[in-house]
């Protein structure tokens, strides 16, 4: 099946970067939110950010214009009954996008793909809520996913060759550089990324040294545009934790277990640049 019309569940960070992906691509897009109104927020936003590329000249005026009249933004799930591919990007909790994925088959076309852009969760436990599990698999964006080429494509036990050779043919419609990966906790770039931010977590918490020269070491000695501790900012606080925890929970590797700083942080609400403080101070002066 040829996909032309793509659905995307969310509207946070995530959710508008690959609304604006797919639709700078060339795909018809339904992008769903809870409430019209952040839904129609996070067209405007796409707006924005597609101006800032027609003022560096990365794109024509007419093909923004172009790339915003293929955005549809709705709060109605059932908008997506037509997509050929749908994209859940909403809260990293695995019962919610379990129930969601049960909304999704009910709602949207036989032979359409159901994807999640989940960092770490089992896909395998989203598939098995619907009648359609080989049509089921993970579509993992970075963000910011105009900018950032990998899409990691996790194939959990059920997924047929046919949907992950279809989402594959996204991805480089996309112009991005997807990579295939088994579906266990973390896939290839959390895996390997996470134990490395909760270690710098640790040092913090240990007084091994302060912030500033934790990452300035790593930016001025391993050649990395952003240190560890911005990184868990800019990633979210919350969110980094719920994947250490993920990862703890399918490997019992110590090496996964969050830092204790981190999880007191995430309880003071303190979640780096979203909630406007975490390792730096975010917020207007």
């Amino acid at each position: 099946m040829s996909i032309k019309r793509v659905g995307i569940v969310g509207s946070g960070i995530m959710g508008s970067g690959i609304t604006e992906v797919a639709a700078v691509s060339g795909y018809e897009v339904i992008l769903r939110s809870r409430q019209q109104h952040t839904a129609d927020a996070t067209v405007a936003g796409m707006e924005k950010s597609l101006n800032r590329s027609v003022e560096k000249e990365r794109m024509t005026a007419e093909d923004r214009d172009a790339a915003l009249s293929r955005v549809t933004a709705t709060s109605d799930l059932a908008d997506l009954a037509e997509c050929d591919l749908v994209i859940e990007s909403v809260v990293e909790d695995l019962a919610t996008k379990k129930h969601l994925f049960t909304e999704l088959d009910r709602i949207v076309k036989d032979g359409a793909i159901l994807s999640t852009n989940t960092s770490t969760l089992p896909v395998i436990e989203m598939a098995m809520e619907t009648g359609r599990p080989d049509r089921v698999c993970g579509v993992h964006f970075f963000n910011p996913a105009p900018a950032m080429a990998l899409v990691e494509l996790v194939r959990p036990l059920t997924a047929s060759e046919e949907t992950m050779a279809e989402v594959r043919a996204f991805a480089e419609a996309c112009g991005k550089s997807p990579v295939q990966v088994k579906d266990q906790a973390g896939f290839i770039v959390n895996h390997l990324l996470f134990p490395y931010l909760n270690n710098a977590v640790r040092l913090l918490e240990n007084g091994v040294a302060t912030r500033d020269d934790i990452d300035a070491a790593m930016k001025g000695g391993c050649n990395f545009p952003m240190g560890p501790l911005a990184l868990l900012d800019l990633v979210g606080l919350d969110t980094s934790l719920a994947i250490l925890d993920a990862l703890y929970n399918e490997f019992r590797d110590p090496n996964y277990a969050a830092v204790p700083l981190l999880r007191r942080m995430v309880t003071a609400e303190q979640l780096g640049r979203k909630s406007g403080a975490g390792f730096y101070d975010y917020k207007k002066k």
